[in-house]
């Protein structure tokens, strides 16, 4: 059994342009994880890596503008903290609830 990062998380991101919401699902495999984030935009793919109950990936936006961010996220049973990167932008706090 992995360190407990697979599930669904009500996640919020405090950025410019307000409280964005999304729902991230991860599902690990080892020090792997995929899965989706979905919000008001629709719903992407998403993999990147799981180092302890740590998780980082990066999100290729093309709305409202194309654009990578980098995120990295901490587990800590069922809550989540982490950020978002958003390059010349600055980097963004993310917090989030395990629903599941």
């Amino acid at each position: 059994m992995m360190a407990g990062v697979d599930g669904s998380y009500n996640c919020v991101v405090k950025s410019p342009l307000g409280d964005q919401k999304t729902v991230l699902t991860v599902k690990s495999d080892g020090a792997r994880f995929s899965g989706t984030n979905a919000g008001a935009m629709g719903s992407m793919d998403v993999a990147g890596d799981v180092a302890g109950t740590t998780l980082s990936w990066k999100m290729h936006l093309t709305l409202p503008m194309t654009m990578t961010l980098d995120c990295e996220a901490t587990i800590d049973g069922d809550t989540l903290t982490g950020k978002v990167g958003a390059g010349a932008f600055g980097s963004f706090p993310m917090s989030g609830t395990r629903t599941a």
